[in-house]
């Protein structure tokens, strides 16, 4: 068992088990001091906020947000594209994922294997809203071929956590 548990730990390269104990706590909660989360670890606060601030210049911490209601923004309607191009060259990837990063409505947008070439997740305030965007945004970028809408209707889990 320890063989695996170093391997696993030098594979990941960058952390150790200490590192991903901070992380699953930032995951949880970033708003946690470095007080609170060095006892939580059993670690003095110098290293732990040395851990931390080698964690965001290596990468590994992207960012801190505040997870938001949307909901509670008048933003109650989710929908999942499916979005294939007419034609699949290097320029025409680029204006189309060019185009997709200026449109606030899309949250997420994943370059994916199969009868599609992207997955798009497009957070609106309603059904009118969303058609609008359909019609008059997404189906207007030069290239698009066909775009498939899934509604969601309810959400089951939404975690982005990485470290479990």
């Amino acid at each position: 068992m320890a063989l695996s548990k170093e391997k696993s730990s030098q594979s990941r390269g960058l952390v150790d088990e200490k590192d991903l104990a901070i992380l699953s706590i930032l995951e949880k909660n970033a708003r946690f001091t470095i007080k609170e989360i060095a006892e939580k670890v059993n670690l003095s606060t110098t290293p732990v906020h040395e851990r931390i601030k080698r964690m965001e210049e290596a990468g590994i911490i992207k960012q801190y947000i505040a997870l938001l209601d949307a909901s509670k923004l008048n933003k109650s309607l989710t929908v999942i594209c499916y979005v294939s191009l007419k034609e699949h060259g290097k320029k025409a990837g680029s204006h189309f994922i060019n185009a997709i990063q200026k449109m606030p409505e899309v949250a997420e947008c994943f370059s994916i294997s199969g009868e599609f070439d992207f997955l798009l997740k497009v957070i609106c305030e309603d059904m009118n809203s969303y058609y609008d965007f359909h019609v008059n945004t997404l189906s207007e970028i030069e290239n698009v071929g066909h775009v498939q809408s899934v509604f969601v209707m309810g959400v089951i889990k939404d975690s982005h956590r990485l470290v479990y």
